[in-house]
């Protein structure tokens, strides 16, 4: 099983109210399920946010926690809700209400990886997929909701990045629609999550370094944006999806010729996001 249910980077100095979460790039594939699953060990890893904990983890140098799920995508997935169980994986389990992501097989124990793709040779055990909620997703979420909480008390407020990446093959119906195909995509469930000025700031930041910006289409934000997006308490949640072509070549699962650049690019935003974070800090003071 992985070795920890997170890993988090935190700065000498917590110096602004931004935290940073990825929690689709973990590598960490027990051996176990490997053995248990039909895919070999390079397909399993096709829906997993590769290299992104490599674009974001100089957050603690700009005063920021950085938080890394433990667990792999295809084993637990941090951004559903923990009651998204998929009946056509798990013994026993009844269908309930109608769930577009459970159907697809992305509950937050995955039947399928990208493609639907399935994982495993028959069903599972409720017992071992509650094991899994209670070894990683609930600590996971358990660290996150501390560092919102941390962020209220010490800054007056919380803003969550949360860091994701996309195939570039997600984006071709807008780039068939004729539409510049986005390169970065910002979720806020269309405003729900997050105060317009945050999502400002972080969209211009992204549109600075010359990337194509675009928000909510095709990713609004899913169980972390929703669940945690309250920006009438001052609790902003922006989902950050960055096409996985510019940094890396997605057959080989490899950085490419680019990821140097882009880790420049991805660290610029951070320090302007982050300063966001203390200037708002400061106008509260006053």
């Amino acid at each position: 099983m992985p070795k920890a249910a997170y890993r988090l980077l935190m700065p000498q100095t917590r110096s602004t109210s931004v935290i940073f979460a990825s929690p689709h790039s973990s590598r960490d594939y027990p051996k176990a399920f490997l053995q248990q699953s039909v895919l070999d060990d390079h397909s399993i890893r096709s829906s997993e946010d590769a290299f992104v904990d490599q674009l974001f983890n100089v957050a603690p140098h700009h005063g920021a926690p950085f938080l890394e799920a433990g667990a792999p995508r295809a084993y637990v997935d941090m951004n559903r809700s923990p009651d998204e169980l998929d009946p056509a994986l798990i013994q026993g389990m009844r269908n309930t209400t109608y769930n577009p992501r459970i159907v697809s097989g992305l509950g937050v124990v995955p039947r399928v990886v990208a493609n639907s793709r399935c994982i495993y040779r028959g069903k599972l055990p409720l017992e071992e997929v509650r094991g899994r909620l209670d070894r990683y997703w609930h600590p996971y979420h358990a660290r996150l909701q501390a560092l919102l909480s941390e962020s209220h008390a010490l800054f007056g407020e919380a803003i969550l990045i949360d860091c994701h990446s996309m195939p570039h093959e997600a984006l071709d119906s807008i780039a068939r629609s004729g539409s510049r195909r986005p390169e970065v995509v910002l979720g806020d469930r269309f405003g729900a999550a997050s105060a317009p000025e945050v999502m400002e700031v972080l969209e211009d930041a992204f549109a600075q370094e010359g990337l194509v910006v675009a928000r909510n289409v095709p990713f609004a934000g899913a169980y972390t944006t929703q669940h945690y997006g309250r920006p009438s308490r001052r609790q902003h949640v922006i989902q950050v999806e960055i096409d996985r072509a510019l940094y890396m070549n997605e057959q080989m699962i490899r950085p490419n010729g680019n990821f140097a650049a882009m880790q420049a690019i991805v660290g610029r935003v951070i320090a302007r996001i982050t300063a966001y974070g203390e200037a708002q800090q400061r106008l509260a003071a006053e």
